[in-house]
């Protein structure tokens, strides 16, 4: 199954760029670096023409792939929440106990990221840190409605759909699956945002981690 991962192409809604990044170099780069420059100055600093000069090419170069930073951020986002799908899947297929199946779940889509060598201009690490601190920027706008219905966030809600799945293979009359299941994803997230920046407002320490908390959430939910 893992040698499966690597040959396989991570998907992202083809409305989000104009041109794919992954058919060429340039577009690779683009990637690669955009990553690092968001990590090292913020979403809110981040420009096309700060990116254009990082990997020695015109501003106007980038637009023949993305058309605006908003959109960038939407393809990070959406890869990400790919990748981490596939994670979920080869970390889950083989075990049959659903209890246990749940449990892994939880710590794939709430644990710290590790760099994963299948993509090499990709560095999984730093990309999470940005879904930490930047992605809910992707959606947090008043083009959302729009935007989910041309499918910009597919895989964001096919990952939900499979841990809530998970959850009623666990208890199939509880009656908030989805509801739980978006909690953990974007609780888990919002939990290591905490610990970072307001650790005098979380449980959730380097002893007691974001996982531990949300399966004993879930735990206690589905009883």
């Amino acid at each position: 199954m893992k040698d499966l991962l690597a040959v396989l192409k991570i998907a992202v809604p083809d409305k989000i760029f104009i041109k794919d990044p992954e058919t060429s170099d340039l577009g690779k780069r683009i990637i690669e670096n955009s990553i690092i420059l968001i990590n090292e100055i913020g979403f809110e600093g981040f420009t096309f023409k700060k990116l254009g000069k990082k990997i020695g090419s015109n501003e106007s170069s980038i637009y023949r792939y993305f058309e605006s930073k908003h959109k960038l951020l939407q393809y990070l986002s959406s890869w990400y929440w790919a990748w981490l799908e596939y994670q979920l899947v080869i970390e889950t297929f083989s075990i049959s106990n659903s209890q246990e199946k749940l449990e892994k779940a939880i710590t794939v889509v709430t644990r710290i990221v590790k760099e994963d060598s299948n993509y090499s201009h990709i560095n999984e690490t730093i990309l999470y840190k940005i879904i930490v601190n930047e992605s809910s920027k992707s959606f947090l706008t008043k083009e959302v409605d729009l935007e989910n219905k041309e499918g910009y966030f597919e895989v964001y809600k096919r990952l939900i759909t499979r841990v809530s799945e998970m959850i009623e293979a666990v208890n199939n009359n509880y009656p908030f699956p989805l509801s739980l299941a978006s909690t953990i994803l974007e609780g888990g997230l919002h939990q290591h945002y905490l610990k970072d920046h307001f650790p005098s407002i979380t449980n959730c320490k380097s002893e007691k981690t974001p996982t531990e908390f949300f399966i004993q959430l879930t735990n206690n939910s589905l009883k």
